[in-house]
């Protein structure tokens, strides 16, 4: 039997899930500049409004159509449009994450870790691996 603060604990932990993932979203795009990145690249940095105001439209489009559970019928070449857009976000995130990942062995000569470089990669790959796998077999819900 559920109880009359059922209804506002889940409210209460939706909002606490969404804003943590909202702000974890902001703070990867942050760190990762991955805007300013492609502004810089592409010399486009008059554009960088647009970039910033698509990164928001399309966030804020596609939780309302998840959320709403929106359904839509495209010619099948819109799938080649949209997979265009996906793999170039992709390939913008890839190099992103490739020019952090070179901060690594700065970091490590820095705080005197050098010599356990490679105990840190292997951990973080096992870490990805080991989560990535718990999520596939549905051992995380």
């Amino acid at each position: 039997m559920n109880g009359w603060w059922t209804i506002p604990l889940q409210m209460f932990i939706g909002l606490a899930g969404g804003i943590a993932v909202g702000s974890g979203m902001v703070a990867f795009l942050v760190v990762l500049d991955v805007i300013p990145r492609l502004a810089q690249i592409s010399r486009t940095y008059h554009l960088i409004r647009w970039y910033e105001a698509s990164v928001i439209a399309g966030s804020l489009f596609f939780t309302l159509s998840d959320f709403f559970n929106w359904s839509y019928s495209f010619l099948p070449m819109a799938a080649g449009l949209f997979g265009l857009f996906a793999g170039g976000f992709v390939g913008m995130l890839a190099g992103a994450l490739t020019e952090v990942v070179n901060v690594l062995p700065i970091l490590t000569k820095r705080i005197g870790m050098g010599s356990y470089m490679i105990w840190l990669l292997m951990a973080m790959i096992f870490g990805k691996v080991l989560g990535s796998l718990l999520d596939w077999l549905n051992f995380l819900g």
